[in-house]
C-alpha cells in the first residue's frame, strides 16, 4: 500500500510529499533534484544543525523577537534533533547547493512540521510554526552552514580525535622507555648507520606525534569563531546587532568548547582557510603517522627473510594459501586511512580556493571530507594501538646480529685511524667477508686491543 500524500509550498510551486515524512517543498526538491552518489549529509552535521537553531531560538527569545511559547516549541523539537530522534527526517545527500542552503531547510522544515504535528495542527500549514520567519528567524543559510560546520567538526575533534592521539602518544612514549636500553643499528638512506637504541627510535616517533598534536590544537583555536550573525554576505541583514554575541552564551551551554562571533564575517562566510587549516594539520599527521607505520612495518618484517627486529601481534591468518603467515594488518588499515585524509585534504584545499565573491560555495564537500577525516583517523589510531603497538614485541637476538654484523661501527675508528683507513676496513670487511676486527687486523692499522676499546657499541649511542 503506497503511502499517502500531501501538498507543500514553497516559493517556486508546490510539492506532493509523503505524509509519513516531516520534510517540507525545499527537502523534497532537493530529494529529487540531486539523485547523486550515496554520501549523505554527515550526523555530525545534523546534531550541529539541532543545537545551533536552538541557540538561535533561545538568542530570538531574549532578543525580544520570538514568542517565548513558540520559542519553546522550537527549542524542544531542537533537543530531539540533537538527540537523534529525528534523523531519518534528514535524507539529503552532500552533492546539493554549495551554500549548504537546503540542508538548513531541511532543518527549519522538519522543525516546523514536527511542532505542528505535535500541536494537531495541519502538517505543511506553517501554522503556527513558519520554517523561515520563526525556526530561520535571524538567520541565513549562508551563515548557519558554516557555524554548524565549525562547530560539528571542532566538538568531533574533541571527543575522539584528540583522546585517541593522546593515547598513542602515550603509548609511544612507554615504548621508548621499554626500548631505552636496547642498541641497536641505526639506518639512513635505508643503508647501514651508526647505532643507536630502539627506545631513541622511538623517541622520534614520539616528538612527531606530540608535534602533530601541537599543529591540530592550533588549527582548531580558529574553529572556535563562528559566522552566525553574518546572515546572507556578512553584513549582517535582518539580524541584530547583538545576535551573534547572545547566539554564542547559549551554544556554549551545548558544546564541550566555547565559541565566540567571527571578528569579520564577510571573510567567515566568503572563505573557510581556517578550516582548510585544520585539514591540513590532519594531512600532516597522516604523513607523519605513515612515517612512522612504515618504519614498524619494515623493522617487523620477515620472520625470518626480512629484518625481524620488531615482532607484532598475530591477529589474524595473514594468508588464504600460505599457512601461518601473519601480515602487519592494522598498518595496512592504517596506512589506508591516511592516504585517504591526504586525498580529502587536497579536495578542501581546492573547495577553500574556489569561494567566489560573498559566498563559498563548497560547504558541504568540506564538511564532508573532514568530518570523515576526523573520523577515520581516530578510529584507525585507536585501532592501531591496541591490536598492534601495545603487543609490539622486540627480537632481541635479531637486533644484535644486525648490530654486531654491521661495517658501520668502523665509524668509532674515525677518530683513531682517520676517515680513510676506517674506510680501508669497511671495503676489506665486506669484500672478503671479514668482520671489521678481522679485517683491522689484517691491515695492521690498530691493535686489537685498541679496536675492542674504541669499536664499542655502547660508546657510540
Amino acid at each position: 500500500m503506497k503511502n499517502k500524500k500531501r501538498i507543500e509550498f514553497d516559493s517556486i510551486g508546490s510539492k506532493k510529499i509523503d505524509n509519513n515524512k516531516l520534510w517540507g517543498a525545499q527537502t523534497q526538491r532537493s530529494l529529487e533534484n540531486f539523485k547523486i552518489g550515496r554520501e549523505k549529509i554527515p550526523t555530525e552535521l545534523i546534531v550541529a544543525l539541532g543545537q545551533q537553531k536552538k541557540a538561535a531560538a533561545e538568542a530570538n527569545i531574549e532578543l525580544g523577537l520570538l514568542n517565548k511559547k513558540l520559542g519553546s516549541l522550537i527549542i524542544s523539537a531542537c533537543n530531539d534533533i540533537i538527540n537523534l530522534k529525528l534523523i531519518e527526517q534528514f535524507p539529503l545527500v552532500v552533492w546539493q547547493t554549495g551554500s549548504g542552503t537546503q540542508t538548513n531547510m531541511n532543518a527549519n522544515e522538519v522543525i516546523s512540521n514536527y511542532i505542528i504535528k505535535k500541536l494537531r495542527g495541519k502538517i505543511g500549514s506553517k501554522e503556527p510554526i513558519h520554517p523561515n520567519d520563526h525556526v530561520n528567524l535571524s538567520q541565513s543559510s549562508n551563515d548557519t552552514f558554516p557555524t554548524i560546520m565549525h562547530v560539528a567538526i571542532n566538538e568531533l575533534s574533541i571527543k575522539k580525535l584528540i583522546p585517541n592521539l593522546k593515547i598513542l602518544i602515550k603509548e609511544c612514549q612507554k615504548k621508548k622507555q621499554d626500548f631505552q636500553k636496547i642498541i641497536k643499528i641505526g639506518r639512513t638512506h635505508i643503508q647501514d648507520a651508526t647505532p643507536l637504541t630502539l627506545g631513541d627510535e622511538f623517541s622520534a616517533f614520539h616528538t612527531q606525534l606530540q608535534s602533530c598534536l601541537s599543529r591540530i590544537e592550533i588549527s582548531q583555536s580558529e574553529l572556535k569563531y563562528l559566522a552566525q550573525g553574518g546572515t546572507a554576505v556578512g553584513s549582517g541583514i535582518n539580524a541584530p546587532k547583538k545576535f551573534d554575541k547572545v547566539f554564542c552564551k547559549y551554544l556554549n551551554k551545548l558544546t564541550k568548547d566555547n565559541y565566540k562571533p567571527s571578528q569579520n564575517k564577510f571573510e567567515a562566510l566568503s572563505s573557510h582557510d581556517s578550516l582548510v587549516n585544520f585539514s591540513n594539520s590532519l594531512k600532516t599527521l597522516s604523513i607523519s603517522l605513515l612515517k612512522i607505520i612504515n618504519d614498524i612495518r619494515f623493522l617487523a618484517s620477515g620472520p625470518r627473510s626480512g629484518l625481524g627486529e620488531l615482532i607484532i601481534p598475530a591477529n589474524e591468518p595473514g594468508s588464504s594459501i600460505m599457512p601461518g603467515k601473519v601480515n602487519p594488518t592494522q598498518i595496512e588499515a592504517l596506512s589506508m586511512i591516511c592516504v585517504q585524509v591526504i586525498g580529502n585534504s587536497t579536495t578542501v584545499d581546492l573547495a577553500g580556493s574556489n569561494g567566489h565573491f560573498q559566498l563559498n560555495a563548497y560547504k558541504p564537500v568540506i564538511a564532508f571530507n573532514i568530518i570523515q577525516s576526523v573520523n577515520l583517523l581516530s578510529d584507525g589510531i585507536k585501532s592501531f594501538n591496541n591490536n598492534c603497538l601495545k603487543g609490539l614485541k622486540t627480537n632481541k637476538e635479531v637486533i644484535d646480529n644486525h648490530l654486531n654484523n654491521s661495517l658501520m661501527l668502523v665509524t668509532a675508528l674515525n677518530k683513531s685511524i682517520g676517515y680513510d683507513n676506517a674506510a680501508k676496513i669497511a671495503k676489506k670487511a665486506f669484500k672478503e667477508n671479514l668482520t671489521l676486527k678481522e679485517a683491522a687486523l689484517k691491515l695492521k692499522l690498530i691493535s686489537e686491543k685498541e679496536f675492542d676499546k674504541i669499536v664499542d657499541p655502547k660508546k657510540m649511542i
